[in-house]
């Protein structure tokens, strides 16, 4: 990967060779569709070594950890959301 560390995040969405992500997934208002489609993503992989919902939790908390001190609180709080989201949909 040729990024920067400043980058990772962004880089995480477009090219995660684990599952296949809509575009811009991280960036919606709805946790609940962020979720869903974690969840649709990770269900239909097949390329991912760990359970559906541990490959989408992942990819959520990757997301989030690289994105670090550049995530406005706002954005986080929805991320943060859509991990309650989806450990209710997988009912975790």
């Amino acid at each position: 990967m040729t990024t920067t560390r400043k980058y990772l995040s962004g880089e995480v969405t477009k090219t995660s060779f684990a599952l296949d992500l809509e575009e811009g997934v991280f960036t919606w208002d709805d946790p609940k569709k962020i979720a869903l489609s974690l969840k649709r993503s990770a269900e239909v992989s097949t390329r991912r070594k760990a359970n559906p919902f541990q490959s989408a939790m992942n990819m959520l908390n990757l997301y989030i950890n690289r994105a670090g001190r550049n995530l406005k609180p706002e954005r986080k709080k929805i991320l943060e959301q859509a991990k309650i989201e989806l450990r209710n949909l997988f009912k975790k």
